[in-house]
């Protein structure tokens, strides 16, 4: 992959199906492409500024983890090496290389299950209000990024425009059934658990994510994106202290340069200045060499 960044692919002829905040899907009849591009959203606004290698990072990360946790269940991933995608894709290689991703079509799941080891984002701001977190009650007294006594799952609906909101597991009973509803806490907590001590175990806690479902028939698989610093709250495990917000190698590091601006997060958002884009790009590519050793190109 070249320096350049991409903010938005361009697949001529190729069946173009959404876009996301940062990914972009393709319709390949029997399958999905996915392209993750360089585009960064904070309070859910798209800034105007690409990080780069960003997208190259978010798919290599979640092709690792996609790898890993196989053995908990099955996901959407076909093959992320551009040299074994369908002809019609071969004339946009540049393009695709490093970012990209072939993927099962499946049916999204109506459901964000958000898995959290540690008080911190809006499970924080909940439970300074209530002491609990989508219904779960917590003990007293804990502080800005307490590791919590076990991990909690707490789901969120999942909106197509403006926050995720953070609901009961009685909700998502409604929503799904209580069977799938349980199979999706289960499942979430084992992948956090898997994750989450590998991750430490290379120097990272994986303070709280998302995880995203999908069926493909009567079957639950893994979709969208994994265990990344845009799905997740990675922080450096050698400065962890609670009590306070931690430092981070995800977009918290955007969010907070964003806080110091007069800006009401509505779009368009404010464009970032060098030094944040630089030290964000750093931040990721420093995520993705920690948890798999590889660097990015």
């Amino acid at each position: 992959m070249t320096n350049e960044t991409l903010r938005f692919s361009r697949l001529g002829d190729i069946e173009f199906f959404k876009r996301g905040k940062v990914r972009e899907i393709y319709n390949l009849k029997d399958k999905f492409l996915m392209v993750a591009t360089d585009r960064i959203s904070c309070f859910d606004v798209v800034l105007p500024t690409e990080i780069p290698h960003k997208g190259e990072v978010l798919t290599k990360l979640s092709v690792f983890w996609f790898e890993l946790t196989k053995d908990i269940i099955s996901n959407h991933f076909i093959s992320a090496n551009v040299d074994e995608f369908p002809e019609e894709l071969q004339k946009y290689k540049e393009i695709l290389k490093g970012r990209s991703m072939l993927v099962k079509k499946a049916s999204p799941m109506p459901v964000e299950c958000v898995v959290r080891g540690y008080l911190a984002g809006s499970g924080w701001k909940e439970y300074q209000e209530t002491q609990s977190i989508c219904g779960i009650k917590l003990p007293k007294g804990l502080r800005d990024s307490d590791r919590l006594p076990e991990p909690i799952f707490t789901p969120a609906t999942k909106e197509d425009v403006g926050h995720d909101v953070n609901v009961t597991q009685e909700y998502i009973e409604k929503e799904v059934g209580e069977d799938i509803a349980a199979k999706l806490k289960e499942i979430s907590m084992a992948l956090y658990k898997k994750a989450s001590e590998y991750a430490e175990s290379k120097g990272i806690i994986i303070a709280d994510t998302k995880f995203e479902f999908g069926t493909v028939g009567d079957e639950i698989i893994l979709i969208d994106e994994v265990l990344t610093p845009d799905s997740s709250r990675f922080w450096p495990k050698d400065e962890y202290g609670p009590g306070k917000s931690q430092p981070s190698f995800d977009k918290q590091f955007v969010r907070d340069y964003l806080e110091t601006l007069d800006w009401n997060k509505k779009s368009p958002g404010p464009e970032l200045p060098d030094e944040i884009v630089k030290k964000t790009t750093q931040k990721y590519i420093q995520a993705l060499k920690m948890i798999t050793g590889k660097e990015a190109t």
